[in-house]
C-alpha cells in the first residue's frame, strides 16, 4: 500500500547565525515505508509553526536537544493514520504529535510516547484549533497562566504578543477568570482585533512610536501589573517590570525579539530586574512539556470555552511544504495574524 507513496521532507542543512533562510534547509524525497509491528504511518495534514523552532536550530543546551544537521525539522502537527500495526490507533484516526516538516512519518512503537502521538476529536475543534487553543500554544498559555501566574479575579494581567497563538489564549482565559486584561501587539489592526473580537480591556500598539508602551502601561495599568505573560523579552519586558505591583508574577514564555540575534550576541537580559526585589515579585519560566500528563484536563476546559463561544481562535494558514522557510520567518517579522499554520495536505 505504501509502495507508490513518496515522502517530501525539509531537513536542516546548516545552522543559521541569525535568521534562517532557504539556504539553511535541504528538501529531500524518500519512499514511504510500512510501519513495523506496533508502529503507525501518519499522513501530515497541517503543521504548527512556532517561535520556539528557531531556538531548536542552535547547537546549545536547552530544554530539548537541538535539531541535528540533516535531520527532518521538528514540528508538531495534525495528521491521519494511513496504516497501523498498533491496536491503539486505527486507520483514519485523526492524531496530534511531533510529525516533523514532512508529508508522512512512520512512528515505531517505542517512539510513540516520545513523539507524543495522541488521538484527537475533530468534533471538539478544527485542525487549526488543535494546533492553536487545543494544541501546544494553548497548553502553554493555560499552564503558564493558571499554574505559574495563579490569577485572581480583579487582578490586572498584561500579555505581550497578544494577537499571537499563546497570547490570544492567555488573554481570553484571564478574562474568563475575572481579570482585567491588557494586551501588547504590533499594529492597529491587531490591537483592534484583540479588543473588539477577543474582549481584552485594552491593547497597546508597540509600533505606535517611542514611548508608546510606557505611556500605554501608565494609562491602562494605573494600579500596576499583577501578572505579566512575556512572549517577547527585550525592551518591552523592561517596560513592564517598571510597572509591576506588589507580589507580581512574571511568566517567561518566550523572547521572540531576541531569537535571531547573531550567535555571538546573547539575548539581552532585563535591566529593571531590581523591581522584583522592591515589589517582592517573582519571575518564572514555563516549558509546556512539563505539563504533558495534564494536557487532557486543559483541552477539556478550553474546548468547552470554544464550544460555548467564550473563547475564539484565529489561525493564519499558509499552503505548501515548499513554502516552509519563508513561512517560518513570518513569525519573526510580525507578519502572521493569529496562530501560524502550514497546511501540508487537505484532509
Amino acid at each position: 500500500m505504501t509502495a507508490t507513496l513518496t515522502n517530501h521532507q525539509v531537513r536542516l542543512a546548516k545552522r543559521p547565525d541569525s535568521l534562517a533562510t532557504r539556504e539553511h534547509w535541504r528538501f529531500t524525497t524518500e519512499p514511504v515505508a510500512e510501519p513495523a509491528e506496533g508502529g503507525v504511518l501518519v499522513k501530515t495534514l497541517s503543521l504548527s509553526l512556532d517561535p520556539a523552532m528557531r531556538g531548536w536550530l542552535n547547537d546549545a543546551r536547552s530544554y530539548i536537544p537541538p535539531v541535528a544537521i540533516d535531520e527532518v525539522m521538528r514540528a508538531g502537527g495534525v495528521g491521519r493514520v494511513v496504516a497501523s500495526k498498533n491496536p491503539a490507533f486505527a486507520v483514519g484516526d485523526a492524531v496530534y504529535g511531533t510529525l516533523g516538516v514532512q508529508e508522512y512519518i512512520v512512528i515505531a512503537q517505542d517512539d510513540l510516547k516520545r513523539n507524543g502521538l495522541v488521538k484527537i476529536d475533530l468534533k471538539a475543534g478544527s485542525i487549526g484549533q488543535w494546533l492553536n487553543v487545543l494544541g501546544m500554544p494553548g497548553m502553554t498559555g493555560y499552564f503558564g497562566l493558571m499554574d505559574v501566574g495563579q490569577p485572581k479575579p480583579g487582578e490586572t494581567v498584561v500579555v505581550s504578543g497578544a494577537a499571537g497563538a499563546v497570547g490570544q489564549t492567555v488573554g481570553q482565559l484571564a478574562k474568563i477568570k475575572g481579570c482585567r486584561v491588557v494586551g501588547i501587539a504590533g499594529g492597529a489592526a491587531k490591537c483592534d482585533w484583540v479588543v473588539k473580537e477577543l474582549g481584552f480591556d485594552a491593547c497597546i500598539d508597540y509600533k505606535a512610536g517611542e514611548g508608546a508602551v510606557r505611556a500605554g502601561l501608565k494609562e491602562h495599568c494605573p494600579k500596576g501589573v499583577d501578572i505579566y505573560f512575556d512572549n517577547v523579552g527585550g525592551e518591552i519586558l523592561d517596560q513592564v517590570l517598571a510597572r509591576i505591583a506588589r507580589k507580581a508574577r512574571i511568566i517567561i514564555c518566550g523572547a521572540i525579539s531576541q531569537y535571531n540575534n547573531a550567535n555571538s550576541m546573547p539575548a539581552a537580559g532585563p535591566r529593571n530586574y531590581l523591581s522584583l526585589l522592591v515589589n517582592r515579585a517573582r519571575m518564572e519560566g514555563i516549558v509546556v512539556f512539563d505539563y504533558a500528563d495534564r494536557y487532557p484536563v486543559a483541552v477539556a476546559e478550553l474546548a468547552g470555552y470554544l464550544k460555548d463561544g467564550r473563547m475564539k481562535s484565529k489561525e493564519d494558514v499558509v499552503q505548501g511544504l515548499d513554502t516552509f522557510p519563508e513561512t517560518l520567518n513570518r513569525l519573526f517579522k510580525g507578519e502572521n495574524f493569529g496562530k501560524l499554520v502550514l497546511q501540508v495536505a487537505q484532509d
